[in-house]
This record gives structure tokens, C-alpha cells and sequence, in this order.
């Protein structure tokens, strides 16, 4: 027991003892002085050997503290000098006043007094200022948890290296599930005789056995066009910065064969429950192919998706028997409906107003009353004009409803139908599609991570031309009780022409059916030259618009707008188609104020360059060829370094939406 212990043992009986001792001598003195003499003699010397014992274990005591006070100032000055965390003390300048010795080794330095605290490491400065608690520092290949306590003005430095190293190894041996599917194995292989198909087969399987074994990837075919492979998150990683190599290699080889075979790849990651990375790698791949294949599609645990690929126009897949069942099911529920709402994109363009026409026209051929969304303070010219043309029809004038009217038409059984969007940030409303419990999405562009949730039907095709030209399939399989009449087939027409830019651009055999259908019912290209039709004012403000383009590389042409005042966004897109047709330029970017905070960017191709993944990261989307972006509370000089950053990641071979 140590002294000080004892001494407090011992302090407690002695003052019982005496307390006794003194009530016996009195007790004895009372009756025998003698006896009472004695005790007291015996009491005294009782008393003195423990006065004696008292103080022996005082001077203990003091000896045992003194050494311990000592010992503990010695261990102190030892952990401050020798324990592996590094101590800074600074001034309020921030230059280092003491620093330990484990500081200065770690910073390979004689002496850290009187150096800034930029001088060890740049980041500190900002850190310290800001009065945070906790940040992770390297330093020579090292990485450190920086504590800062303000008050003090002192810094602990603590190794977490081997922590770092182990919780990135876990994070590097994460499985991930990929998918691998053959999109057009059907279209290619059919009229094959076996053994041309046994060879192609071979021939494919063997290229990606080959860039499996290269990556240390686990491949294996689970059918005739789809494959599973497992890896982990390093390999996922070099895969990325190879950009999917393994998609050119299949388009490109397969191409020499004159079998043109392409790759859609899901990935799964950043799960950690095995059912659930497969949904992911599931998700993924049909998000890839809901953007018309030929990519690699990566869902983050953030919810962002990353795409490699997509540089390949789509081929047209779709099929007359599709395009019946979605017919016959889209009329299934406007029948069990009591009323159709049809909604567009913001800024409705010819193409959203015309499939439109076109769903209302379903909606009649099917005895249900149906109205159209439209903000008539968000109109471009052309749609203006048709608009006027339909004013001479007071019955279907009558079928153009403001949102707000809108909103209060829905009940539990009224239907609304999307058309040429799928993202819910750029319908006219969002509140109708809330406040909806049946929604149709028909729309023609390639499908982004933002889709509008709880659709009963999608009818989603990146092969088509333009939504006016899928609404005009479904027409066909309708009941042929209601005729389309003349305007609402040049609506349909005017859109398919605006998209296509005059049957140039994405035009398939089905688009020049489509058009034929409808030139059929008295569509006509009079009027159509009409509604399209732009004034004077507007090429002279074109032609501003393009004033100051240059090339920012070979084939890629900027025009930066900022000179031309505000711009619409229909403005925008004429300008960049008309600057694609210049030249030498392969693809065109142009920039323009909309209004006083918004810049609008719209991008065209020839399909050597895919612009909607372009656009895509700067917030927008669109097709491969035709694509646009708006980008709020910026500069137009930090929208166009924005742009060229997309651009350079572009060219490089990868994106992340």
C-alpha cells in the first residue's frame, strides 16, 4: 500500500484509541488513583510510539510524493518529446513558435520554429482561419488527421496512414457486378446460317474473354447475347481510365466482319448486399440502353451516373408490332379514365405541341375529353403561329388550358400524358404531375438518371426521329371512327421536319412513313413552310449570335452570344444549326444570355461527337447530334470554361451525368 494510503489507515484508529484511553483513565481514577497513575503511563508511552509511527509515515509520504511529482514530470516531458504525434504551436501570425521532435522528423526539417504554417503544408492556412475542428492532411506521402484547438493555437498531428491504406484496400476489394449485353445480336444474326452465327459467336466471345483475362475480370456467358462479369472496385477503376476501351474494340471489329456488333455495359457498385448489386448493374444497363446502347453505364451510390461511350448514332430497333401493343394499352387506360391531361417540355417547340395535338387526337378517337398544358407567355414564334391557325378553331383553341386550370381539372381518374420529355424539372408544371397518380411518358430522347417515377407506361424510343413521329404510329392502330383533319396533321409534320431538320438529321425509313401517313390526311407543307418561317430581325440577331465564333479545336467550333443581348432558346438552336452547316465544323456550341442570371448553350453534331453526354454534364441533354443546356447565377466566361471542361473530358472518351 503506498505511504500516503497508510497514513489515512492509520489517522482514524489513533484518534479512536485516544478517545478510550482517556475515557479508561478517568474511569479508573474515579475509583482507584493508583490503577489510574499506571494506565496513564501506559497511555503516554502508547501515545508518544505513535506520534513516533505518525510521523515516520509523514516523512514517507513526502518522500513517496516528491518522487512520484518527479517521475510524472518525467514521463510528461517524454510523451510531449518522444510519443508518434506531432505538436505545432503558433503565434497569431501564424508562425510556428514550438514544434515536438516527432513534428520535425515528420516534416524532414532541423527546425519548424519561426516558419509559417503555409511552409508546412498550404492547405493548413485556409484551415486554421476557418476554425474547423478536424481535417486529413498529406504530407510526404504520409497522411495525417490535423486536430487544431483555437483557443491554444496548437496543432496535433496524428498518423493515419496504415488507416488510410486499409480502409482504401477495403474499398478497392468491393465487388461490383457488370452486365454485359449484345444490342443488336438479334438484328445481326437473323438470316445467319449456323455456322456463320458459331463463328461470330466465337469471335466476340474470345474478344471479351481476352480483355477480361487482361483486367483480372470474372466472365461469363449466361446467354446468347448477355454476359455476367464480377470484379472489384480497382479494376472497376481501371476500366474507367481506359474509358471502356472494350466497346470500341467490339464496334470496330465486328464492323471490318460487316457485322456491326455494340456492347451496353451496367455496373453495380457501392453496394455492399449482393441482390442489390445485381439491381444496380440491372438499373444501369437500362439506362444504357434506354440511351440507345453502345455505352458503359456506372449508377454512383450518390445517385449520380457516370457514361463512357454513346459515340454512335442509334440504330432503328423499334417495330410495328411495339408500337401496336403500346397503342392498344395507351388507349386501354385512356378508356378507364375520365379525362386526358397532355403536357410538354418548358418552352414548347413544334415537336411538343404537335405530339400533343396528336394525344388529344387519341383521346377523341377513344370518346374522352382531353386538354393541353400550355404557358402561352413560353412560346416561340413558329408555335405562335399555329397557335393562331387553331384560334379559327374555337372547339380545339378551347383544349389549350393554363396550368393552373390545370391542376384544378385532376381527380382520381384523369390520365396525364408526357410528351417529349421525361425529366420532371423541365414539364411545364411539375404540380400536374404530382398531384397525378396515371402518367404515360412518350418521348424520343436518349433517357437520363432523372425520369419521372410511377409512369403506368413508357414509351421511350431513342431510334425515333422526333415524338411527333411516334404519336403518329400510335394514331394509326387507333379506331379510325375520328379522322385526323388537316391542321393537326401539319402540327404533327411541322414537328417532324423541325427535329429532323428538313428529313436530314435521325431520319430512319419509319420517319418517312410517319410523314407519309400524314401528308395523307391533308398534312400540309404550305403551311408547314409557313408556321416555320422566321423575320428578318430574327437572322440578323442570328448572325450576331455567331459574330464570334472560333475554333477551339479541329472540327469544333464556340460561339460565344454575349455581344448579341438576350436570346431565346429557339434562337440559340437555330444558331448552332446554322453554324454546323458551315465548313469545316463537326460540331457547334453556342452561347447566349436567355435572361439577366440564365445562359443558354445549345450543341449540334454530325455524330462524331456525342454532345448529349456534353450537355449532360453541364445539366442538360438531348441526342447525340442535338443536345442543349441552361445554367443559372453564372458568368458568360465561366459558362464557357465550363464548356470547354466538358469538352476536353469529352474528347477524351468519358462523362459523368
Amino acid at each position: 500500500m503506498p505511504p500516503y494510503l497508510r497514513k489515512q489507515a492509520f489517522r482514524y484508529p489513533v484518534y479512536a484509541l485516544l478517545s478510550v484511553g482517556v475515557l479508561i483513565i478517568g474511569v479508573l481514577a474515579y475509583y482507584n488513583w493508583i490503577y489510574a497513575l499506571l494506565a496513564s503511563l501506559f497511555f503516554i508511552a502508547f501515545v508518544f510510539l505513535g506520534l513516533l509511527i505518525v510521523n515516520a509515515v509523514r516523512k514517507e509520504t513526502e518522500v513517496y510524493i516528491s518522487t512520484l511529482s518527479y517521475r510524472l514530470k518525467r514521463v510528461g516531458e517524454e510523451a510531449l518529446l518522444e510519443m508518434p504525434i506531432g505538436i505545432l504551436l503558433f503565434n497569431d501570425d501564424f508562425v510556428i513558435e514550438w514544434s515536438n521532435p516527432f513534428m520535425t522528423k515528420c516534416l524532414q526539417e532541423d527546425s519548424l520554429v519561426g516558419k509559417n504554417i503555409e511552409e508546412v503544408a498550404e492547405s493548413l492556412l485556409p484551415f486554421l482561419r476557418k476554425q474547423e475542428g478536424e481535417m486529413t492532411l498529406t504530407i510526404h506521402d504520409s497522411k495525417y488527421r490535423v486536430v487544431h484547438k483555437p483557443d491554444e493555437r496548437l496543432l496535433y498531428f496524428f498518423d493515419v496512414t496504415e488507416q488510410t491504406e486499409i480502409e482504401k484496400l477495403y474499398e478497392d476489394e468491393q465487388t461490383v457486378i457488370g452486365i454485359i449485353f449484345l444490342d443488336n445480336y438479334d438484328d445481326v444474326t437473323q438470316g445467319m446460317d449456323d455456322q456463320r452465327k458459331s463463328g461470330l459467336n466465337s469471335f466476340v466471345t474470345s474478344l471479351l474473354n481476352n480483355w477480361a483475362k487482361e483486367y483480372g475480370v470474372f466472365l461469363k456467358r449466361i446467354s446468347s447475347d448477355r454476359f455476367i462479369a464480377v470484379m472489384n472496385e480497382n479494376i472497376l477503376t481501371e476500366l474507367e481510365n481506359t474509358k471502356f476501351s472494350i466497346l470500341d474494340d467490339v464496334r470496330e471489329t465486328t464492323a471490318k466482319q460487316n457485322v456491326p456488333l455494340t456492347l451496353s455495359i451496367g455496373i453495380g457498385s457501392g453496394v455492399p448486399a449482393l441482390p442489390d448489386l445485381g439491381a444496380v448493374a440491372q438499373s444501369s444497363l437500362d439506362l444504357a440502353l434506354g440511351r440507345g446502347g453502345d455505352q458503359a453505364a456506372i449508377k454512383l451510390p450518390n445517385g449520380k451516373v457516370k457514361f463512357y461511350g454513346g459515340k454512335t448514332n442509334p440504330m432503328e430497333k423499334r417495330t410495328r408490332v411495339r408500337a401496336r401493343v403500346i397503342s392498344h394499352a395507351l388507349r386501354d387506360l385512356i378508356i378507364d379514365s375520365d379525362k386526358v391531361i397532355i403536357m410538354g417540355h418548358k418552352f414548347p417547340d413544334m415537336d411538343a405541341i404537335g405530339s400533343s395535338l396528336g394525344v388529344l387526337k387519341i383521346a377523341q378517337m377513344n370518346d374522352r375529353d382531353g386538354y393541353i398544358i400550355l404557358d402561352r407567355d413560353e412560346l416561340d414564334s413558329s408555335v405562335k403561329r399555329l397557335l393562331c391557325e387553331i384560334k379559327q378553331k374555337p372547339e380545339l383553341d378551347g383544349m389549350f388550358i393554363s396550368p393552373e386550370n390545370g391542376v384544378e381539372l385532376i381527380t382520381e381518374k384523369t390520365l396525364l400524358v408526357v410528351v417529349d420529355t421525361h425529366k420532371p424539372s423541365l414539364v411545364i408544371d411539375d404540380r400536374i404531375i404530382s398531384r397525378t397518380e396515371k402518367i404515360v411518358v412518350i418521348d424520343h430522347h436518349r433517357r437520363g438518371e432523372e425520369f419521372i417515377d410511377n409512369s403506368l407506361l413508357v414509351y421511350m424510343e431513342p431510334y425515333a426521329s422526333s415524338t411527333a413521329e411516334l404519336v403518329t404510329e400510335l394514331i394509326e392502330y387507333q379506331p379510325s371512327r375520328v379522322k385526323l383533319d388537316m391542321l393537326e396533321s401539319t402540327a404533327l409534320l411541322a414537328g417532324i421536319i423541325v427535329d429532323t431538320k428538313y428529313f436530314t438529321f435521325r431520319t430512319g425509313s419509319r420517319t418517312f412513313d410517319a410523314a407519309s401517313f400524314l401528308r395523307g390526311h391533308g398534312a400540309d407543307t404550305v403551311m408547314v413552310q409557313r408556321l416555320l418561317k422566321e423575320n428578318v430581325d430574327s437572322y440578323l440577331q442570328r448572325a450576331k449570335l455567331l459574330s464570334n465564333v472560333y475554333f477551339y479545336c479541329d472540327g469544333v467550333a464556340i460561339a460565344n452570344g454575349e455581344i448579341s443581348g438576350y436570346a431565346d432558346q429557339v434562337m440559340i438552336a437555330q444558331a448552332a444549326d446554322t453554324l454546323l452547316s458551315m465548313e469545316g465544323v463537326s460540331a457547334a456550341f453556342v452561347l447566349a444570355k436567355k435572361a439577366e442570371n440564365e445562359i443558354g448553350i445549345s450543341a449540334r453534331s454530325l455524330g462524331e461527337i456525342n454532345v448529349q453526354v456534353i450537355m449532360e454534364q453541364l445539366g442538360g441533354g438531348g441526342h447525340l447530334t442535338n443536345a442543349a443546356t441552361q445554367l443559372e447565377n453564372i458568368s458568360m466566361q465561366k459558362a464557357e470554361q465550363m464548356l470547354k471542361k466538358a469538352l476536353d473530358e469529352q474528347l477524351e472518351g468519358g462523362t459523368i451525368s
